[in-house]
């Protein structure tokens, strides 16, 4: 006899997951900011992409057929523009569906995702919901602290993630540390290297990690088209790892899990060196220049953690509270991100804008300390 008094629930580790918040575009009042919230190319999306992007969605069938659910143009294009194995790339929804999808394969009730304090907020969230219990491991001045990885590493620990540069911290492993982590990890822990901003590093920066998933059976790399190329509205992400790895998260992914036009542009925007060059540049030039600018402002407590990302955390440790710039700057017309989910509370995240984007944030910040 069933029991009539029943209620619905979900399980308990769902319950316990706080929701991704994404960056906000709107002020309290719903009146529209510039936003630097979400770590956006500010130049917007190459003219290649664009074009591939309309012509795709130009086609008669355009809505009506269902996209290539293997992505198969498009794996063969990033393994001719990598040097790697089409049939070793998988594609997603953004690289956020393949940082669950390495949870969900690898991971489940009992078991353990390791991953750095101030990792990126997805980790928590891909645990929780496969009922793994999220373990942070200490961090190193907002920086990855090797050996409190491998000192948090137990025979529960299934996945490690790494984010490599780091959101929201912007900091950046060497290859030795990537080398040294992996190299003290156990062969049954996937370690997922998470390199969403990797395309803004320069090639002496390059930490490593595609090479280790080329030679090496438990690496996971995952990337995405949403940061340099400018294709965050299409969510478009890969991953590539060994033969077994890819062949056993094919098993969970969901099909036709890349839009048609999508493909055709994230196809076109591998071609494109010209557009990711001067996007590359002008982050370079212009995140260069805004930390000197708020270096400066280090009378008022303020200071800017390194980064090799498309943006800057600053820690506003003086007498006005980053809650505080964070209010006036949405006052004056920009939206940052603050970060009291992540622990931070003390720290506003702001994306790279454009220089004029960037010069009246840098105003802005300083009228903000001002009063």
């Amino acid at each position: 006899m069933t029991d009539s008094s029943a209620t619905l629930t979900p399980k308990p580790w769902i319950s316990g997951i706080a929701p991704y918040v994404p960056g906000k575009s709107a002020g309290a009042d719903g009146r529209p900011l510039i936003k630097l919230s979400a770590n956006e190319n500010p130049l917007g999306t190459g003219v290649k992409a664009r074009e591939a992007f309309a012509a795709a969605q130009g086609a008669p069938d355009a809505l009506s057929r269902y996209p290539d659910p293997g992505s198969v143009e498009l794996r063969e294009t990033i393994a001719a523009k990598f040097g790697l194995d089409p049939a070793r790339i998988i594609c997603g929804n953004g690289s956020d569906e393949l940082l669950h999808l390495a949870a969900g394969t690898y991971a489940g009730a009992g078991d353990e995702i390791l991953y750095v304090r101030y990792g990126f907020a997805v980790y928590e969230i891909a645990a929780r919901r496969v009922g793994a219990v999220p373990v942070e491991a200490d961090d190193r001045d907002f920086a990855t602290d090797v050996d409190a990885l491998l000192a948090a590493v137990t025979d529960r620990t299934r996945v490690v993630y790494l984010a490599n540069p780091n959101n929201p911290t912007g900091t950046l492993a060497t290859r030795d540390e990537v080398q040294r982590l992996y190299a003290g990890l156990p062969k049954n822990v996937l370690f997922v290297i998470d390199q969403a901003y990797s395309e803004y590093l320069s090639e002496a920066e390059d930490d490593g990690g595609l090479e280790l998933a080329k030679t090496q059976p438990n690496v996971f790399i995952t990337r995405t088209f949403s940061k340099i190329h400018g294709l965050a509205a299409e969510r478009i992400g890969w991953g590539y790892a060994h033969a077994d790895v890819i062949s056993a998260l094919h098993r969970i992914r969901l099909p036709f899990n890349v839009t048609r036009a999508g493909q055709a542009a994230a196809v076109a925007a591998l071609g494109d060196d010209d557009f990711v060059n001067g996007s590359r540049e002008h982050n370079a030039k212009w995140r260069a220049w805004l930390a000197q600018e708020l270096e400066g402002l280090g009378n008022h407590g303020v200071r800017v953690i390194p980064s090799a990302c498309n943006f800057l955390l600053v820690l506003f440790e003086g007498d006005v509270s980053a809650e505080t710039v964070y209010t006036r700057l949405m006052d004056a017309g920009y939206i940052v991100r603050w970060l009291p989910g992540q622990g931070i509370p003390q720290a506003l995240r702001m994306t790279i804008g454009t220089e004029e984007e960037t010069r009246g944030l840098a105003a802005a910040i300083r009228g903000a300390l001002a009063g």
